[in-house]
């Protein structure tokens, strides 16, 4: 990609999305309901990809399925020139929707919690809007992307599919209800942590609470791991790196006076920095192994890596700030890390890119957290999402 002295090049004028926009509102809008009264798990997203093959095709588009059948990726522009990928995912949550909207998930147990109904709207419009065009001053892949809600994600498919291969940077967004709409979070460096999981099961001979010398104290075995972790970890990892380990579960015994023959416990480490997400396996492993030796207690450790945590590349970063800044005079906003994970990072892995925070909180109301039964977007969110991923992509007319 072309870019001036800066690393930044000019963004497309507003006109040029603006008149799109006006006329083709409604249509942006119609898809995020349809999408969001008929939520699909995670790989189970056969609708919804159905949707965006039929209304990508429409424009006069050649989109392709993933090969394990949801998701689609399609390509736009010269194939001359760099290329940047898109990305949006399409999976809903095994979460009942409250909200009590005239277009609620018709699908019982299950909803759009985390706005990827907004996400792969606002991709399909910017799809839309891109085909609508004579000329793009760069190739564009759309990335519409399944099972972004389970680890490791649905983006190691899709990497695996090849949607990577000659993209130059990626870009995408994400729904936050703590920004008001009308406004994107824009960060730098660590957006997300990687998230891991611990899986660790304790085995003892058992016996009576009155002779706990006599075997292996399963239990308090269990507490020295639940306290011990956490403190030594904390003294063994440059705080700087937002490294937290916390447990979620903890199973053992039913009865007062018997120490247990098995234990389970489960929990989370997270942290901000790539690096030391290599290093925190074997390190969690070495503690647990110190903290049991002297107490007589056989264990089995899983430890599950999840997703690396997403770094923004800087450049990647000032190309989306170009374009937010279009929107207008207050519309960027900064964004904290977040210890969320997201499989966005796995794109990362290949090229550089960033994430942006969508604002889609009305202002008025509460804020809701996403995941949660009653979490919904303002959709004047939509435009903003359209102006800017297209934005990104039209910076060089």
């Amino acid at each position: 990609m072309a870019v001036t002295e800066s690393g930044i090049h000019p963004v497309a004028p507003r006109d040029v999305i603006g008149a799109w926009w006006a006329a083709n509102a409604q249509d942006v809008v119609r898809w995020r309901r349809q999408i969001h009264a008929q939520p699909e798990l995670s790989r189970q997203e056969v609708n919804t990809t159905e949707l965006v093959m039929v209304e990508l095709t429409a424009a006069g588009l050649e989109p392709r399925r993933l090969p394990l059948g949801t998701g689609v990726v399609c390509d736009i522009g010269p194939g001359d020139k760099p290329r940047i990928a898109l990305r949006a995912d399409m999976d809903a949550l095994p979460i009942a929707e409250h909200t009590g909207l005239a277009f609620s998930s018709t699908v019982e147990g299950v909803s759009h919690s985390c706005g990827h109904d907004a996400h792969t709207a606002i991709l399909m419009g910017v799809a839309k809007l891109l085909a609508s065009l004579d000329e793009l001053p760069v190739g564009v892949r759309l990335i519409f992307q399944p099972a972004e809600e389970v680890m490791p994600g649905g983006a190691l498919d899709a990497v695996a599919a090849g949607v990577m291969n000659g993209v130059s940077r990626i870009f995408a967004l994400h729904c936050d209800p703590k920004l008001p709409v009308g406004s994107v979070g824009l960060r730098s460096g660590a957006l997300t942590s990687a998230a891991d999981h611990i899986d660790l099961q304790l085995h003892s001979a058992g016996g009576h609470t009155s002779r706990p010398h006599l075997t292996g104290d399963l239990v308090y075995a269990m507490g020295t791991v639940i306290t011990g972790l956490p403190g030594i970890l904390s003294r063994r990892i440059d705080p700087r790196s937002g490294t937290v380990m916390v447990w979620g579960a903890a199973h053992a015994g039913s009865a007062p006076n018997a120490i247990p023959q098995e234990g389970r416990l489960l929990g989370t480490v997270r942290t901000g920095d790539h690096t030391m997400w290599s290093e925190l396996e074997p390190l969690v492993r070495s503690v647990i192994g110190e903290l049991l030796a002297p107490l007589g207690v056989r264990y089995d450790l899983s430890y599950f890596r999840g997703v690396p945590p997403v770094v923004n590349d800087e450049l990647a970063v000032g190309l989306l700030r170009a374009a937010v800044a279009e929107i207008g005079p207050n519309a960027v906003a900064d964004t904290p890390q977040s210890p969320g994970g997201e499989d966005f990072s796995w794109y990362l892995e290949h090229v550089p890119g960033a994430m942006g925070r969508l604002g889609v909180w009305d202002g008025i109301g509460p804020h809701v957290d996403l995941h949660q039964p009653n979490f919904d977007i303002d959709e004047r969110a939509l435009e903003v999402g359209v102006r800017t991923l297209a934005g990104v992509a039209l910076g060089e007319v």
